[in-house]
């Protein structure tokens, strides 16, 4: 995905749910933080903008959002891409003060749309929580173009809700790759 489509997913979203402030909350919102081609393919490759709000009838504009340009939707088979309405309670794993660190990305394109990305550690924490294949790729990607520190994804790892065992097999699974990867877990980007 590129900056201009997640733009326009941005632009749609704000306007079905009639919010300014789109929180995206999938692999896309790296792109917060980095253009495109900054980011390795496996960063890039997703076709879906997971997009959440916040306040109390969030989850009646994610399901307005989902339900008009979702998968399958005609903005889907039009464009190739599609916007996701995601509620982030009960469905991300976050790390405490991952709102306080929230990334504010928008441009002339993405108008009215104020896009509100996770943070690149607190991203790679909801990716790993969810502990998909295609998940442990992307944040391997990301720690194998430095575009991550070690130490600091093991210390939100420490500061999300989540079961102790798994939370051990997440915080062993970033230092072995760190590792393998002959990544220093301190002093990186």
């Amino acid at each position: 995905m590129k900056r201009s489509e997640l733009a326009h997913v941005l632009r749609a979203a704000s306007t079905i749910a009639d919010d300014v402030d789109v929180v995206v909350v999938g692999s896309q919102s790296i792109l917060g933080s980095f253009d495109e081609d900054d980011l390795p393919d496996e960063a890039v490759g997703s076709i879906e903008v997971d997009v959440a709000f916040l306040g109390e009838d969030a989850a009646a504009k994610a399901l307005a959002v989902d339900g008009a340009i979702g998968e399958d939707s005609g903005f889907h088979a039009m464009y190739g891409y599609y916007g996701q309405g995601v509620e982030i309670d009960g469905l991300v794993v976050l790390p405490d003060g991952w709102r306080e660190r929230l990334v504010v990305w928008q441009s002339f394109s993405s108008q009215p749309a104020r896009a509100l990305c996770l943070e690149r550690h607190d991203l790679a924490v909801a990716k790993l929580a969810a502990f998909r294949e295609k998940d442990l790729e992307f944040v391997e990607a990301l720690l194998r173009e430095r575009l991550l520190t070690p130490d600091v994804l093991v210390e939100r790892l420490g500061h999300a809700e989540m079961p102790g065992p798994h939370r051990r097999r997440l915080v062993a699974w970033v230092v072995a790759v760190s590792d393998r990867l002959g990544a220093s877990r301190d002093g990186l980007a």
